[in-house]
């Protein structure tokens, strides 16, 4: 008997109770691709503050801005923060690098977060 059995005869199956008692062969019908979903946009929301929040620390601490690294990261923020840059306009530049990256980090882990709990509850 072949392995991947479509009608649900394989015995090595038997013991699984998704398995052959549903129209979905085998697929679980309990949100657990509506929880993976979730999880994938409340890690993006996460990672996407995390980028920004080390940009902010790396500039308030002086890091070198000739350091690859230190770079990537400067990219990545004011690509994600490119549509909030200058909302707040300061004499002093830290005070205005933390508003400007501050609030897009803010903003994404609110939508990150809020719409990760209102998937899960669906």
């Amino acid at each position: 008997m072949p392995a991947n059995d479509p009608y649900g005869n394989n015995p090595a199956y038997a013991n699984n109770p998704d398995y052959g008692n549903n129209p979905g062969h085998g697929r679980r019908r309990d949100g657990e691709g509506r929880n993976r979903a979730a999880l994938i946009i409340h890690t993006i929301g996460d990672i996407a503050a995390g980028f920004l929040g080390l940009w902010i620390l790396l500039y308030l601490l002086e890091a070198n801005q000739g350091n690859v690294f230190v770079g990537f990261v400067e990219s990545v923020a004011s690509w994600l923060a490119g549509w909030a840059q200058d909302i707040f306009t300061m004499e002093t530049e830290g005070l205005r690098v933390l508003l400007n990256y501050g609030l897009p980090a803010v903003i994404y882990l609110l939508l990150g977060h809020g719409i990760a709990a209102r998937m899960r509850r669906l």
